[in-house]
Protein backbone atom coordinates (compact mmCIF):
# COMPACT_ATOMS: atom_id res chain seq x y z
CA UNK A 1 0.00 0.00 0.00
CA UNK A 2 1.16 3.55 -0.48
CA UNK A 3 2.39 5.38 2.97
CA UNK A 4 1.63 7.76 1.71
CA UNK A 5 -2.00 7.45 2.65
CA UNK A 6 -0.64 7.16 6.09
CA UNK A 7 -0.04 10.75 6.01
CA UNK A 8 -3.33 11.44 4.91
CA UNK A 9 -4.11 9.68 8.51
CA UNK A 10 -2.00 11.41 10.69
CA UNK A 11 -3.39 15.22 9.44
CA UNK A 12 -7.21 13.52 9.89
CA UNK A 13 -7.02 12.62 13.60
CA UNK A 14 -8.63 14.94 15.57
CA UNK A 15 -8.28 15.50 19.66
CA UNK A 16 -9.85 12.58 21.96
CA UNK A 17 -11.11 10.42 18.65
CA UNK A 18 -9.25 7.58 17.83
CA UNK A 19 -7.83 8.47 14.23
CA UNK A 20 -9.17 6.76 10.94
CA UNK A 21 -7.15 5.37 8.33
CA UNK A 22 -8.15 6.55 4.75
CA UNK A 23 -6.72 2.88 3.27
CA UNK A 24 -9.23 2.17 -0.70
CA UNK A 25 -9.45 -1.41 0.51
CA UNK A 26 -10.31 -4.31 -1.95
CA UNK A 27 -13.71 -6.27 -1.99
CA UNK A 28 -14.25 -8.32 1.10
CA UNK A 29 -10.79 -7.17 2.72
CA UNK A 30 -9.18 -5.28 6.04
CA UNK A 31 -6.34 -2.86 6.51
CA UNK A 32 -3.88 -2.97 9.63
CA UNK A 33 -1.19 -0.47 10.31
CA UNK A 34 1.43 -0.02 13.14
CA UNK A 35 3.57 2.91 14.04
CA UNK A 36 6.61 1.50 15.25
CA UNK A 37 9.02 3.88 18.01
CA UNK A 38 12.15 3.64 18.89
CA UNK A 39 12.87 3.63 23.14
CA UNK A 40 13.24 7.33 23.33
CA UNK A 41 9.56 7.48 21.47
CA UNK A 42 11.10 8.49 17.84
CA UNK A 43 10.08 6.67 14.67
CA UNK A 44 11.86 3.94 13.35
CA UNK A 45 12.16 3.84 10.13
CA UNK A 46 13.95 0.23 8.34
CA UNK A 47 11.92 -1.96 11.16
CA UNK A 48 11.27 -5.67 10.21
CA UNK A 49 7.26 -6.54 10.54
CA UNK A 50 5.90 -9.90 9.85
CA UNK A 51 2.29 -10.39 9.59
CA UNK A 52 1.14 -14.35 9.90
CA UNK A 53 -2.45 -15.99 9.70
CA UNK A 54 -3.11 -17.66 12.91
CA UNK A 55 -5.18 -20.19 11.61
CA UNK A 56 -2.55 -21.97 8.91
CA UNK A 57 0.45 -19.87 9.96
CA UNK A 58 1.24 -18.66 6.84
CA UNK A 59 2.93 -15.27 6.22
CA UNK A 60 0.69 -13.18 5.06
CA UNK A 61 2.58 -9.73 4.99
CA UNK A 62 6.24 -8.55 5.50
CA UNK A 63 8.01 -5.79 5.29
CA UNK A 64 9.29 -2.88 6.69
CA UNK A 65 8.40 0.70 8.48
CA UNK A 66 9.05 3.69 6.24
CA UNK A 67 11.02 6.83 7.03
CA UNK A 68 8.18 7.36 9.90
CA UNK A 69 8.09 4.32 11.22
CA UNK A 70 4.89 2.80 9.45
CA UNK A 71 3.53 0.11 8.30
CA UNK A 72 0.55 -0.82 6.54
CA UNK A 73 -1.17 -3.77 4.97
CA UNK A 74 -4.09 -4.98 3.68
CA UNK A 75 -5.44 -8.32 4.40
CA UNK A 76 -8.20 -11.49 3.98
CA UNK A 77 -10.89 -10.99 7.65
CA UNK A 78 -9.06 -13.37 10.22
CA UNK A 79 -6.94 -13.51 13.48
CA UNK A 80 -3.13 -12.63 12.63
CA UNK A 81 0.16 -12.28 14.80
CA UNK A 82 2.31 -9.24 14.11
CA UNK A 83 5.84 -9.34 14.92
CA UNK A 84 7.81 -5.83 15.07
CA UNK A 85 11.83 -6.20 15.22
CA UNK A 86 14.94 -3.93 14.72
CA UNK A 87 18.93 -4.87 15.52
CA UNK A 88 19.69 -4.61 19.42
CA UNK A 89 15.56 -4.39 20.35
CA UNK A 90 13.16 -6.83 21.80
CA UNK A 91 11.03 -7.72 19.22
CA UNK A 92 7.55 -7.21 20.06
CA UNK A 93 4.08 -8.77 19.07
CA UNK A 94 0.30 -7.91 18.64
CA UNK A 95 -2.49 -10.06 17.65
CA UNK A 96 -5.22 -8.50 15.38
CA UNK A 97 -8.69 -9.57 14.20
CA UNK A 98 -9.35 -7.77 10.78
CA UNK A 99 -12.66 -7.94 9.61
CA UNK A 100 -13.90 -7.08 6.05
CA UNK A 101 -13.98 -3.57 4.86
CA UNK A 102 -12.55 -1.79 8.12
CA UNK A 103 -9.71 0.03 8.38
CA UNK A 104 -8.22 -0.57 12.28
CA UNK A 105 -6.68 2.38 13.58
CA UNK A 106 -3.00 2.05 13.52
CA UNK A 107 -1.17 0.75 16.93
CA UNK A 108 1.43 2.48 18.04
CA UNK A 109 4.14 0.33 19.43
CA UNK A 110 7.60 0.72 21.25
CA UNK A 111 10.60 -1.75 20.80
CA UNK A 112 12.72 -1.77 24.18
CA UNK A 113 16.31 -2.48 24.47
CA UNK A 114 17.27 -5.92 24.06
CA UNK A 115 19.25 -7.83 27.75
CA UNK A 116 22.89 -7.37 26.93
CA UNK A 117 24.43 -10.94 25.78
CA UNK A 118 26.18 -12.70 28.07
CA UNK A 119 30.12 -11.76 27.20
CA UNK A 120 33.09 -13.06 26.80
CA UNK A 121 35.60 -13.66 30.19
CA UNK A 122 37.71 -10.65 31.02
CA UNK A 123 41.21 -11.62 29.08
CA UNK A 124 43.40 -11.43 26.33
CA UNK A 125 41.42 -13.42 23.39
CA UNK A 126 43.58 -13.69 20.08
CA UNK A 127 42.52 -13.73 16.39
CA UNK A 128 42.93 -17.18 15.04
CA UNK A 129 43.44 -16.69 11.94
CA UNK A 130 42.65 -19.89 9.52
CA UNK A 131 39.24 -19.37 11.58
CA UNK A 132 39.06 -14.99 10.85
CA UNK A 133 38.88 -13.22 7.14
CA UNK A 134 39.13 -9.52 6.69
CA UNK A 135 36.99 -9.42 3.42
CA UNK A 136 36.08 -5.92 1.42
CA UNK A 137 33.55 -5.16 -1.39
CA UNK A 138 34.34 -2.44 -3.59
CA UNK A 139 31.84 -1.02 -6.80
CA UNK A 140 34.25 -1.53 -10.03
CA UNK A 141 33.54 1.57 -11.34
CA UNK A 142 30.94 1.47 -14.10
CA UNK A 143 30.50 -2.45 -13.33
CA UNK A 144 29.89 -4.94 -11.19
CA UNK A 145 31.16 -5.40 -7.23
CA UNK A 146 34.75 -6.28 -6.77
CA UNK A 147 35.33 -8.64 -3.69
CA UNK A 148 38.65 -9.07 -2.05
CA UNK A 149 40.13 -10.15 1.29
CA UNK A 150 43.38 -9.86 3.03
CA UNK A 151 45.15 -12.52 3.64
CA UNK A 152 48.10 -12.21 6.46
CA UNK A 153 46.75 -10.26 10.08
CA UNK A 154 46.86 -9.99 13.64
CA UNK A 155 44.77 -8.96 16.26
CA UNK A 156 43.42 -8.93 19.61
CA UNK A 157 40.62 -8.49 21.81
CA UNK A 158 41.56 -7.21 25.17
CA UNK A 159 38.22 -7.55 27.31
CA UNK A 160 38.19 -5.49 30.85
CA UNK A 161 35.96 -6.36 33.87
CA UNK A 162 33.42 -2.86 32.38
CA UNK A 163 32.70 -3.62 28.44
CA UNK A 164 32.86 -0.15 27.71
CA UNK A 165 36.94 -0.25 28.45
CA UNK A 166 38.05 -3.09 26.36
CA UNK A 167 39.92 -2.58 23.39
CA UNK A 168 40.92 -4.53 20.13
CA UNK A 169 43.67 -4.60 18.19
CA UNK A 170 44.49 -5.52 14.56
CA UNK A 171 47.79 -4.95 12.03
CA UNK A 172 47.33 -5.76 8.66
CA UNK A 173 49.54 -7.02 5.60
CA UNK A 174 48.71 -4.50 3.24
CA UNK A 175 50.57 -6.32 0.55
CA UNK A 176 48.66 -9.46 1.81
CA UNK A 177 45.68 -7.94 -0.24
CA UNK A 178 43.76 -10.34 -3.24
CA UNK A 179 40.78 -10.09 -5.44
CA UNK A 180 41.52 -13.10 -7.66
CA UNK A 181 43.00 -10.62 -10.41
CA UNK A 182 47.02 -10.81 -10.67
CA UNK A 183 46.92 -7.30 -12.82
CA UNK A 184 44.41 -5.66 -10.46
CA UNK A 185 46.04 -6.59 -7.10
CA UNK A 186 49.75 -5.55 -7.98
CA UNK A 187 47.78 -2.25 -9.04
CA UNK A 188 46.22 -2.33 -5.46
CA UNK A 189 49.36 -2.51 -4.20
CA UNK A 190 51.44 0.23 -5.82
CA UNK A 191 52.16 3.80 -5.39
CA UNK A 192 48.43 4.45 -6.93
CA UNK A 193 46.47 2.85 -4.37
CA UNK A 194 47.95 1.29 -0.81
CA UNK A 195 52.07 1.74 -1.96
CA UNK A 196 52.47 -0.95 0.49
CA UNK A 197 56.51 -0.36 0.13
CA UNK A 198 55.94 2.75 1.68
CA UNK A 199 52.98 1.69 4.27
CA UNK A 200 53.51 -1.68 4.75
CA UNK A 201 50.27 -1.82 7.46
CA UNK A 202 46.96 -1.14 7.56
CA UNK A 203 46.13 -0.86 11.72
CA UNK A 204 43.39 -0.22 13.25
CA UNK A 205 43.25 0.32 17.46
CA UNK A 206 39.95 0.64 19.13
CA UNK A 207 39.09 3.48 21.65
CA UNK A 208 35.83 2.36 23.26
CA UNK A 209 32.64 -0.46 22.60
CA UNK A 210 28.96 1.59 22.97
CA UNK A 211 26.12 -1.05 23.81
CA UNK A 212 23.37 -0.52 21.46
CA UNK A 213 20.98 -3.37 22.79
CA UNK A 214 21.24 -7.35 22.66
CA UNK A 215 24.65 -8.26 20.98
CA UNK A 216 25.03 -5.05 19.27
CA UNK A 217 27.81 -2.66 19.97
CA UNK A 218 29.63 0.11 18.04
CA UNK A 219 33.23 0.13 18.12
CA UNK A 220 35.01 3.45 17.86
CA UNK A 221 38.42 3.60 17.10
CA UNK A 222 41.50 4.96 14.72
CA UNK A 223 41.90 3.47 11.04
CA UNK A 224 45.87 4.49 9.88
CA UNK A 225 45.85 3.21 6.15
CA UNK A 226 48.26 4.89 3.59
CA UNK A 227 49.97 7.13 6.09
CA UNK A 228 47.03 8.63 6.95
CA UNK A 229 44.68 8.18 10.27
CA UNK A 230 40.74 8.23 10.50
CA UNK A 231 38.03 7.86 13.45
CA UNK A 232 35.25 5.72 12.39
CA UNK A 233 32.95 3.09 14.31
CA UNK A 234 31.99 -0.44 12.97
CA UNK A 235 28.80 -2.28 13.84
CA UNK A 236 29.08 -5.12 15.29
CA UNK A 237 27.46 -8.10 16.62
CA UNK A 238 28.89 -10.33 19.08
CA UNK A 239 28.17 -14.09 18.13
CA UNK A 240 28.69 -15.51 21.38
CA UNK A 241 31.34 -17.49 23.22
CA UNK A 242 31.74 -21.66 22.82
CA UNK A 243 33.88 -24.38 23.64
CA UNK A 244 35.33 -26.01 21.20
CA UNK A 245 38.15 -26.46 17.79
CA UNK A 246 41.60 -27.53 18.87
CA UNK A 247 42.25 -29.20 22.31
CA UNK A 248 38.54 -27.47 23.26
CA UNK A 249 40.10 -24.22 23.51
CA UNK A 250 37.52 -21.58 24.81
CA UNK A 251 36.32 -19.38 21.98
CA UNK A 252 34.84 -15.98 21.03
CA UNK A 253 33.29 -14.53 17.39
CA UNK A 254 31.86 -11.38 16.29
CA UNK A 255 31.30 -9.48 12.97
CA UNK A 256 31.92 -6.11 12.44
CA UNK A 257 31.08 -3.47 9.50
CA UNK A 258 31.80 -0.22 8.02
CA UNK A 259 32.44 1.90 4.95
CA UNK A 260 35.40 3.64 4.06
CA UNK A 261 35.78 6.45 1.64
CA UNK A 262 39.38 6.22 0.04
CA UNK A 263 39.57 9.68 -0.68
CA UNK A 264 39.72 10.11 3.39
CA UNK A 265 42.91 8.07 3.04
CA UNK A 266 44.41 10.23 0.41
CA UNK A 267 43.85 7.89 -2.25
CA UNK A 268 42.24 9.53 -4.89
CA UNK A 269 40.25 7.72 -7.52
CA UNK A 270 39.73 10.85 -10.13
CA UNK A 271 42.98 11.48 -11.13
CA UNK A 272 43.23 7.67 -12.07
CA UNK A 273 39.97 8.04 -13.66
CA UNK A 274 41.39 11.02 -15.69
CA UNK A 275 44.17 8.44 -16.92
CA UNK A 276 41.67 6.10 -18.18
CA UNK A 277 42.44 3.49 -15.52
CA UNK A 278 38.59 2.03 -13.80
CA UNK A 279 39.80 -0.07 -11.05
CA UNK A 280 36.90 0.15 -8.04
CA UNK A 281 34.91 3.25 -6.63
CA UNK A 282 34.67 5.66 -3.85
CA UNK A 283 33.43 4.05 -1.27
CA UNK A 284 34.40 -0.02 -0.19
CA UNK A 285 32.58 -1.89 2.55
CA UNK A 286 34.96 -3.45 5.30
CA UNK A 287 34.31 -6.92 7.23
CA UNK A 288 36.03 -8.50 10.00
CA UNK A 289 34.31 -11.93 10.76
CA UNK A 290 36.53 -12.69 14.12
CA UNK A 291 37.16 -15.81 15.82
CA UNK A 292 39.24 -15.34 18.90
CA UNK A 293 40.64 -17.37 21.58
CA UNK A 294 41.11 -17.16 24.75
CA UNK A 295 44.91 -16.40 25.35
CA UNK A 296 46.37 -18.61 28.90
CA UNK A 297 49.97 -20.03 29.71
CA UNK A 298 48.56 -23.37 28.35
CA UNK A 299 47.45 -21.72 24.76
CA UNK A 300 50.39 -18.66 24.52
CA UNK A 301 49.15 -18.32 20.80
CA UNK A 302 46.68 -20.06 17.92
CA UNK A 303 47.62 -23.21 16.26
CA UNK A 304 49.70 -23.16 13.23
Amino acid sequence: MAFGLLRRWRSAGTSGAAPVLSVPLPDGAGAFACEVVDPTGQPMGGAEVTVTALGNHRIAAQGTTDPYGFFTATLPPGSYSVRMMADGLTPARETVEIAAGAALPPTRVMLHPAPQQELPPPGTWLFDPPHTAIRFIAKHVGMAHVHGRFTNFDGAIRVAPTMADSQVSVRIEAASITTGNKTRDNHLRSADFLDVERYPYIDFVSSRFVFQGGSKWTLHGTLTMHGTSRSLGLDTTYLGTVNGGYDQELRCAALAKTELHREDFTLNWRSMLARGIAVVGPTVQLELDVQAMYHTHDTPTPPE
